[in-house]
This record gives C-alpha cells, sequence and structure tokens, in this order.
C-alpha cells in the first residue's frame, strides 16, 4: 500500500557533499513526521534529523551546522542534504515516515530500504 524509497548515496571525500531523497506513495491521506536516521557497523540506529508537517526541525548534534533537512509535502518528499561530510558520518541512511493511510485509522511509521553514505578519500 505504502512504498517509502531513499536515493543519493554514495561515496564521497571527505568535505564533500551528498543530497539525500526520500519519497513515500501509495494511498496516503496525511503524513506526520518524517526523518532520516542511520546505523553504523556494530552500531545502533541513530536519529540523524527530523522534520513535522509543518517545518519544524530537529537534528543529533553531530550533524548540526552540517545537515539541512527540509520537505515537499505536495511531493511527499524528504531531502537530507549533507555537508562538510566526514569519516564518521559513514553508515546506511534510512527514511522513516510516520504516514496515515487512506483506509486506516492510525498513523504508522514507515520505513525505506536504506542508502549506504561513505566518506573516505
Amino acid at each position: 500500500q505504502v512504498q517509502v524509497v531513499e536515493s543519493g548515496g554514495g561515496l564521497v571525500q571527505p568535505g564533500g557533499s551528498l543530497r539525500l531523497s526520500c519519497a513515500a506513495s501509495g494511498i496516503i491521506f496525511r503524513i506526520n513526521a518524517m526523518g532520516w536516521y542511520r546505523q553504523a557497523p556494530g552500531k545502533q540506529r541513530e536519529l540523524v534529523a527530523a522534520i513535522t508537517s509543518g517545518g519544524s526541525t530537529n537534528y543529533a548534534d553531530s550533524v548540526k551546522g552540517r545537515f539541512t533537512i527540509s520537505r515537499d509535502n505536495a511531493k511527499n518528499t524528504v531531502y537530507l542534504q549533507m555537508n562538510s561530510l566526514k569519516p564518521e558520518d559513514t553508515a546506511v541512511y534510512y527514511c522513516k515516515a510516520e504516514i496515515l493511510v487512506a483506509t486506516d485509522r492510525y498513523v504508522y511509521p514507515y520505513w525505506g530500504q536504506g542508502t549506504q553514505v561513505t566518506v573516505s578519500s
């Protein structure tokens, strides 16, 4: 019924930039918060940045000033602009969207399949 698909990952040198995109599709009535999480090898998944439907944002301390989250509600899409990338940003990045499907009564979290970001020289 609902798909959440990320794109934009890849290999980048330290100090470089990448832009991730995440689009939700299906019979969507409403999307509440959307967010980006990441999981590095041997570590737990952590919140990177989140944005509400009204545009309020919050960031992990480790990415403040370097990453910017934004969304296009008309396209059911969330973006993550990542600048000044560091090797410690290397991880699989996952998108999460809190979605009310048109045929449901409740909002549920939907996750994408993840996209690899590797920061290395």
